[in-house]
C-alpha cells in the first residue's frame, strides 16, 4: 500500500452516471490487474474504492459509477490533486488462465477486466470478454476492449442492445480455459453455478478502511474468513462458500 498524490488530469462522462478518471502520479504500488485505489474527498469521513481500469506510466485510469455523495463529488473534479491509496488488494493472477480465457464483466465490474484483458493479450493469450449491462444506455468501453484485439459479447437484459439476457446466457454457449469475472454479487453467484472450469471472482462489498484494519468486508470460504480488501477482492472458484 502507498499513499501518494495524484494530479486530475481528466474526468468525462461514458454514460449517465459513469465516469472516467484518468490521474497521473506514482503507480509503482499497482502490480496486478484486480486491484484497487482508495480515495479521500474534503468533507468526507470514509475514503471511497474504486477498482483499477488501467495504468499506463504515471497514469491511472478509474472509471465509477455515480451511486452516492463521494461518488457524485468526483464526477464534478476538473482539476486538482487527490490523496489516493494505491496497491490495495491481490488482484488477479494470470498463471493459470490457459490458452483460450473469458473475462465476464457486469457493470462497474467492466473496468478491472481492461487491464486484465491486455496483460493477458500481452502474453498471446485468445481472450473472450463478455459485458453484461441492464440496457443499452449503459453500456461502455465495449470499443476499448475491441481495440486491444479481445473478442467482445455484449449482453443486455432488455435486449436494447447485443445479446438478450445475461453474462451466463453467453457463457454457456463458450469453449474457454479459464474463467475471470467481477461483478455484482448474484452475478458471480451465476457464474459460478454455469462455469465448467477453474476462475477467479472479484467481490464488490462496502468498506471501511480497504486495507484489512476495521474487518468490516469479511466473507467466508473453505479456510475461514478472509477480507475482501486484504486478502481480495479477488477469491479463486474452489475457496468460495456461498451463504443463502
Amino acid at each position: 500500500m502507498k499513499q501518494s498524490y495524484f494530479k486530475i488530469v481528466e474526468n468525462t462522462a461514458l454514460t449517465d452516471n459513469v465516469y472516467k478518471m484518468v490521474l497521473q502520479g506514482d503507480t509503482s504500488a499497482i502490480t496486478a490487474p484486480g486491484q484497487f485505489v482508495n480515495i479521500r474527498l474534503d468533507g468526507l469521513y470514509l475514503r471511497r474504492p474504486i477498482s483499477v481500469c488501467d495504468v499506463q506510466g504515471d497514469l491511472l485510469t478509474l472509471i465509477y459509477k455515480t451511486v452516492g455523495k463521494g461518488t457524485k463529488q468526483m464526477s464534478q473534479m476538473t482539476s486538482g490533486k487527490l490523496d489516493v491509496l494505491t496497491g490495495l488488494g491481490n488482484g488477479y493472477d494470470l498463471t493459470d488462465s490457459g490458452e483460450k480465457p473469458v473475462l465476464l464483466g457486469g457493470g462497474v465490474g467492466v473496468p478491472p477486466m481492461y487491464l486484465l484483458a491486455k496483460q493477458l493479450i500481452s502474453q498471446g493469450k485468445q481472450v473472450q470478454v463478455v459485458l453484461g449491462f441492464n440496457t443499452a444506455a449503459e453500456v461502455f468501453y465495449e470499443e476499448a476492449f475491441k481495440a486491444l484485439g479481445a473478442e467482445v459479447t455484449v449482453t443486455t437484459v432488455d435486449g436494447s442492445y447485443g445479446v438478450k439476457g445475461f453474462v451466463t446466457d453467453v457463457l454457456e454457449g463458450l469453449e474457454y480455459t479459464y474463467f475471470y469475472t467481477c461483478g455484482p454479487e448474484p452475478m458471480l453467484k451465476a457464474v459460478y453455478k454455469a462455469s465448467r472450469t477453474s476462475g477467479q471472482m472479484s467481490f464488490e462489498k462496502r468498506m471501511g478502511c480497504g486495507f484489512g484494519a476495521c474487518m468490516g468486508c469479511s466473507c467466508k470460504t473453505i479456510t475461514g474468513y478472509k477480507r475482501i480488501c486484504k486478502e481480495g477482492p479477488v477469491l479463486k472458484k474452489e475457496e468460495i462458500l456461498w451463504e443463502d
